[in-house]
């Protein structure tokens, strides 16, 4: 589903190459976790693969579903089917929640050359997969991200999940700043979506959210490289002894 080859990309501003030949290969139903000590790659990766600006690709390549994404704007690679759940997801003032996820809806299907989904049947669709991830109907009245919680902002961004239903998901760090209860509920959130055209690519730091969101395979990034692959008893390894024993072996 989504194919990384030696991919290497560097931080425009500072001229700083930050990714050296990474290779990660994520199959349809897979979950996929990426850990490493900070400063290590994780999120360059996922704003390499989702477009943000400021990053340039010096080699390598990633296809997703066939898809060059290296070659397309931002708005193509989410028409494309992949979707990036941010670190600190931003609040979008006087812009309704509803509104703002019909219109995505609607823009990546227009990409798509398809039909927009009319105001009626959208309100339908919203209404079941709210009720299917246990989001209160007033969170969808309210402006973007706008007085959420920390763990109101995770769980939006599931819904939109739900809503967009893209093929390749990436969560970067998405556990970070969330209780226990809030890193189940968006757990649970995730879990939900998960089916055999899906797949999954979370970055995350701590193996408490892979208690609940467990993953098929374990990828160590250490260095802008992944040095290591495992199932989920790597991440109880890492929860135990940290990386340093990791690190030792890095060359």
């Amino acid at each position: 589903m989504l194919e990384i080859k030696n991919l290497h990309a560097k931080l425009e501003e500072e001229d700083k190459v930050i990714l050296k030949g990474v290779d990660l290969t994520v199959g349809a139903g897979e979950v996929h976790a990426i850990m490493g000590p900070n400063g290590s790659g994780k999120s360059t990766l996922s704003y390499v693969l989702s477009g943000r600006d400021g990053y340039e690709v010096t080699e390598g390549s990633a296809v997703l579903s066939g898809h060059d994404v290296l070659e397309m704007e931002p708005e193509e690679r989410a028409a494309a089917g992949l979707f990036l759940a941010f670190q600190y997801p931003v609040e979008i003032p006087g812009v309704g929640n509803m509104t703002f996820l019909r219109t995505a809806m609607n823009a990546q299907r227009k990409v798509r050359e398809e039909e927009e989904i009319s105001a009626r049947d959208f309100l339908k669709l919203i209404r079941i997969k709210a009720d299917k991830l246990s989001i209160d109907a007033d969170m969808l009245k309210r402006p973007v991200n706008v007085g959420f919680s920390g763990g109101e902002k995770k769980r939006n961004e599931i819904l939109q999940m739900a809503i967009l239903e893209p093929r390749m998901c990436i969560l970067d760090e998405t556990d970070s700043g969330l209780d226990v209860d809030a890193m189940k509920l968006v757990a649970a959130g995730v879990n939900a979506l998960r089916d055999d055209g899906r797949g999954f690519l979370v970055i995350t730091h701590y193996q408490r959210l892979l208690n609940h969101l467990v993953p098929d395979v374990v990828h160590i990034m250490v260095d802008g490289r992944i040095v290591r692959v495992g199932g989920k008893e790597l991440a109880l390894e890492v929860e135990e002894n940290g990386y340093s024993g990791i690190l030792e072996g890095v060359s």
